[in-house]
């Protein structure tokens, strides 16, 4: 697909791989529509990737608010594209030193924003693709984003890794489920990326990051999960694939 005047939706675009997804969408003639938690920096960063791009404040896992962010892309045209970003992180294990189970509710807030979240953005884009015209031989295309820790989690990892798992599971299916309606569904499962929450750890930390990716040996920096984003756009047969993106990475167990 070709995206030049064509709309997308980019989830959790105020920030890290987002940001720079949108970025590349913009500099190839998209318009974009940013979503992300309320606050200053979601305007600041539609103000810089200029006329191209608004801002709309959600919390992906709210129906009504991730509506509201889809009639938004809407009034700028049929929405083409999706790309979704937003998640979040959070360690803890499932019994405690203390010997105490993990809470209920952490677990249950990693699952509705990473795995909630993704599902509703894909159903409403997914919607609201199915009403556009045909671009040729396809309507639009999705892109999810899980995690190596999908496959390979580590110790205090498990409600995140099962939230992403959920997603890579999610993938094929919705495939299949919107082959009929001509649009694609692929997921990018990233290793370790140089993120702004990445950015705050110790210098020592990053190091011993960077020594445990094979080749190359360094994290990866959001832009090339935005050219593997553009590519997955711009292919037509790429379907109902999760792509790992992690320099050949397999997390050990901590």
């Amino acid at each position: 697909m070709d995206v030049k005047d064509q709309v997308a939706l980019v989830t959790g675009g105020a920030s890290g791989l987002g940001l720079a997804t949108a970025r590349r969408l913009v500099a190839r003639g998209a318009k974009v529509v940013l979503c992300d938690l309320p606050g200053p920096q979601g305007e600041a960063v539609a103000r810089e990737l200029g006329s191209g791009a608004r801002f709309v404040a959600a919390d992906v896992a709210d129906p009504q608010a991730m509506e509201a962010a889809v009639a938004a892309a809407e009034g700028l045209g049929p929405l083409r594209v999706l790309v979704h970003c937003a998640g979040r992180g959070g360690s803890s294990r499932v019994v405690d030193r203390d010997g105490k189970p993990m809470p209920l509710e952490h677990f249950t807030e990693i699952i509705r924003v990473n795995l909630i979240g993704t599902f509703n953005a894909l159903r409403l884009a997914a919607a609201a693709m199915a009403r556009a015209e045909p671009l040729g031989e396809e309507r639009g295309v999705c892109i999810l984003t899980a995690s190596v820790a999908g496959y390979e989690g580590q110790i205090g990892q498990t409600p995140y890794a099962s939230s992403k798992a959920g997603v890579i599971g999610l993938t094929i299916c919705a495939a299949r489920d919107l082959a009929s309606r001509h649009i694609r569904v692929c997921t990018i499962a990233p290793g370790i990326f140089d993120t702004p929450l990445l950015g705050r750890l110790p210098e020592n930390v990053r190091a011993a990051l960077n020594a445990s990716v094979p080749n190359p040996q360094r994290l990866g920096v959001p832009d090339e999960f935005a050219m593997l984003a553009m590519q997955i756009v711009e292919n037509p047969y790429l379907n109902g694939e999760t792509i790992r993106l992690d320099g050949a990475l397999r997390m050990p167990p901590r």
